[in-house]
């Protein structure tokens, strides 16, 4: 099987390490892994804070990079995912030509874990962990995804890990894209509620989907002088791999 990867810009910019442990992941399941030249943002940020002509110039890019193969796009982002699935038809609803391209893209778009458990089965290979671990379940990869069960069932598979359930695991973390520029004192607060219920499980690793929400609950973390980690569920789930 080949797929076609989108980094996203918090990846590429800021966290290396995530787009490596997905890669690693894909490969140890025989997946081919193609990287289109010239990818760029997907269009959330803009889209989110309501500037729909930016938002479509992204998406129109997006789609002409990775319309060249008919590939599964995979992307370790659910709010990007959710971007490309549900929004860029939306985006595009007064042009016919463009929206059946970007529902051509959507039906072929899939966020990581639910790439693992639906197409790879990844939860029944019998990776390993270590410690243990709670879960984070972002906004727009429950809401606007339905991915709720999926990342649970992928850490709950790995061997020699606890895994311990959130409180509320759904409940925002205060990220919300430009929301935490806009309004940073709502953010934070949001965040510590978040982080006061994270160190409630005794968790040593909180994990989630999304790299925007584990920033702010990373930021959160530090302020409280909490030694949990924050680890995306790629480098979570790569840890364990020979």
């Amino acid at each position: 099987m080949r797929i076609q990867l989108f980094g996203t810009c918090l990846v590429d910019t800021m966290f290396p390490e995530t787009g490596e442990a997905t890669l690693r992941l894909l490969r140890y399941f025989g997946v081919e892994v193609g990287y289109p030249a010239g990818q760029t943002c997907c269009g959330k940020p803009a889209d989110s804070g309501g500037y729909s002509h930016e938002s479509r110039i992204a998406a129109r890019h997006f789609i002409s990079v990775f319309e060249k193969t008919d590939d599964p796009i995979v992307i370790p982002s659910g709010s990007c995912a959710s971007m490309v699935k549900n929004h860029y038809p939306e985006l595009f609803r007064d042009d016919w030509q463009m929206r059946e391209k970007a529902e051509a893209i959507a039906r072929r778009t899939y966020e990581l874990s639910q790439f693992l458990v639906h197409v790879l089965k990844a939860h029944e290979a019998g990776l390993t962990g270590k410690g243990k671990i709670t879960y984070h379940a972002s906004c727009q990869l429950t809401r606007e995804l339905g991915v709720r069960e999926e990342p649970r069932l992928l850490l709950k598979s790995l061997k020699g890990t606890d895994f311990i359930e959130l409180p509320s695991a759904d409940r925002c973390c205060g990220f919300g894209g430009i929301f935490m520029a806009k309004m940073p004192e709502i953010s934070m607060a949001l965040a510590d509620e978040k982080v006061e219920t994270i160190m409630s499980t005794g968790a040593d690793v909180v994990t989630g989907c999304d790299h925007g929400c584990l920033m702010n609950i990373a930021d959160a973390l530090r302020r409280q002088g909490s030694p949990v980690k924050v680890k995306h569920i790629a480098a979570v789930l790569a840890e364990g791999l020979t």
